[in-house]
C-alpha cells in the first residue's frame, strides 16, 4: 500500500523507535500532522543509561532525552504525554486514547516497547522490590541506593549484572540469583559467562546460580529478606528483579493485529494492517542475516525499525539492515556483541580474558555469526563486516593477535 499521501500519522510510545520514527519522518519530508503518545510523563528518552550512569546520578536527565521540548514544537510534533492508548480502531483508523480522546491516523506506528517479567513469589508485593525499566522506575530505587545496605538482584541477565556492577561501585553489599547454572545463560557462552561471574567475584559481589528464590519477607510492608527454596534467607533492604521482559503487544492483538511473541512485521516493520507498522522492542522481525524472525531488545533494533517505518511510510529505498549489535558496561569492562550466536558449533578466542581484552568469535560451519568483544572495538567493528559479508574464516586466522582484525576483516571481505 502507497502511505506517501498520508497525511495524520500517530505514533505510540516514548522510547527509542518512536523517536527514531518521528525524527525519520520529518528528516525524510513529511510535512503531515504527527503526533506522538507516551504513557510517561517525560520527553522520549534513552534506557540503557538507566541500569548505568544515571543510577550512579552520573548522568543528568536531561541528558537522557533524545531531543529537548524545543525540536518537537520547532518540528510541529504534538506530544501527547501521560496518556495511554486504549484501543485501535481500524476500521475508522483512529487511536482511542484515555479519558474518551481519539486520534485519526493515515499511518500508525507502534513503539510499545515491553514491560519487565512480573515475579511470581509470595512478597513480591512489598515496598522497596523494584522492575528497572523506566525513568520513574530509577527515581523509586535511586534514594535507597545507600552504601551498607543490601541489595539482592534476581536474575544474572545483563540488566541485572550492570546493576550488580552499580550498586557495588556505590558501597551496597549486592547479592544475585540465577536458577541457571550460569549467568548471562541465555545469552552468551559458558566462556564469556566465566569471565563475568569471575569478574564480579572478584569486586565482592556474590553470585549463587542454580538458586531459586521461594518468597520475600518483610517488616511494615517493605522487604527484609529474602527466602531460597532451601530455607537460606538472605538480607534484603532492596529487591531488583531482572527476570526477562516481555513485548507490548497487547495493542495489536486486541485489534486482530497478528502476534506472536511481539507484533509480527516484515522487512519494512509493516504488520499485518498494511498502514500500521510496529518498531522495537514490541515487533518481531525478519531477521536477514540468520534466516528466521525474532525480536531483537536493542538500542541498534530499535533505530533500525524506526527508520524502516518511516522509509516505508514516505515510499523511500528501504535502509541497509545492518548487523544486529548490543552492548554492556559493567567496571571498566565493555562489551560489545555483533551478531547472534544461537547454532554455533565453533568458538574462537582472540587475546586473552586475563588481560580482560579479548574476543570471542561464533562460527556455524566455518561462517562468522557473532562476537563479544570485550573492551576489544577493532574486533567488534571487523566483525560487524564479516557478520554482513557472511565470510568464513579459519580458527587459526582468528585467533593471530599478529595480524590487525582491520586486515582479517579486508582480506575476507575481498575473497
Amino acid at each position: 500500500m502507497d502511505l506517501s499521501d498520508a497525511q495524520k500519522i500517530v505514533v505510540i510510545g516514548g522510547g527509542q523507535a518512536a523517536a527514531q520514527a518521528i525524527q525519520s519522518l520529518r528528516m525524510g519530508g513529511y510535512a503531515g500532522e504527527l503526533t506522538l503518545v507516551g504513557e510517561e510523563a517525560a520527553l522520549p528518552y534513552q534506557r540503557p543509561p538507566l541500569s548505568k550512569a544515571y543510577m550512579k546520578g552520573e548522568f543528568a536527565e536531561e541528558r537522557l532525552y533524545f531531543k529537548p521540548a524545543a525540536w518537537y514544537e520547532d518540528n510541529k510534533v504534538d506530544l501527547v504525554l501521560s496518556t495511554r492508548a486504549t484501543r485501535i480502531d481500524r476500521t475508522r483508523r483512529i487511536v482511542e486514547i484515555e479519558h474518551g480522546g481519539h486520534l485519526d491516523y493515515d499511518a500508525l506506528i507502534l513503539a510499545t516497547g515491553s514491560r519487565p517479567r512480573d515475579l511470581p513469589i509470595e512478597g513480591a508485593d512489598l515496598d522497596h522490590v523494584y522492575a528497572l525499566r523506566s525513568l520513574a522506575d530509577v527515581e523509586r530505587i535511586r534514594p535507597q541506593m545507600v552504601a551498607e545496605r543490601s541489595i539482592v538482584i534476581v536474575g544474572a541477565g545483563y540488566i541485572g549484572l550492570e546493576a550488580a556492577a552499580v550498586a557495588q561501585q556505590m558501597g551496597l553489599k549486592a547479592t544475585v540469583l540465577e536458577m541457571a547454572p550460569r549467568v548471562l545463560a541465555r545469552v552468551t557462552s559458558p566462556l564469556m559467562s566465566e569471565f563475568y561471574e569471575t569478574e564480579h567475584r572478584r569486586r565482592g559481589v556474590d553470585i549463587r546460580t542454580e538458586t531459586s528464590l521461594s518468597r520475600l519477607e518483610g517488616e511494615n510492608g517493605a522487604v527484609t529478606g529474602a527466602i531460597l527454596s532451601d530455607g537460606t534467607r538472605i538480607d534484603a533492604d532492596i529487591v531488583l528483579v531482572g527476570i526477562g521482559i516481555l513485548p507490548n503487544e497487547d495493542l495489536a492483538l486486541d485489534a486482530g493485529i497478528a502476534c506472536k511473541n511481539g507484533i509480527l512485521v516484515d522487512r519494512d516493520a509493516r504488520t499485518s494492517d498494511p498502514r500500521i507498522f510496529a518498531a522495537g522492542d514490541c515487533a518481531s522481525r525478519p531477521l536477514v542475516h540468520f534466516g528466521r524472525s525474532g525480536r531483537l531488545e536493542s538500542v541498534h533494533n530499535a533505530i533500525e525499525q524506526g527508520k524502516l517505518a518511516a522509509a516505508a511510510i514516505l515510499g523511500k529505498p528501504r535502509p541497509v539492515e545492518d548487523c544486529p549489535w548490543f552492548w554492556s558496561d559493567q567496571y571498566d569492562l565493555k562489551l560489545q556483541i555483533a551478531g547472534l550466536s544461537e547454532g554455533h558449533d565453533e568458538i574462537v578466542v582472540r587475546g586473552s580474558p586475563d588481560d580482560r581484552k579479548f574476543a570471542a568469535f561464533y562460527l556455524k560451519n566455518g561462517t562468522l555469526i557473532a562476537v563479544d568483544a570485550v573492551n576489544s572495538p577493532p574486533e567488534f567493528l571487523a566483525s560487524k563486516k564479516l557478520i554482513m559479508a557472511g565470510a568464513k574464516l579459519s580458527a587459526d586466522i582468528l585467533a593471530d593477535t599478529s595480524t590487525p582484525m582491520k586486515e582479517i576483516a579486508a582480506n575476507a571481505v575481498a575473497a
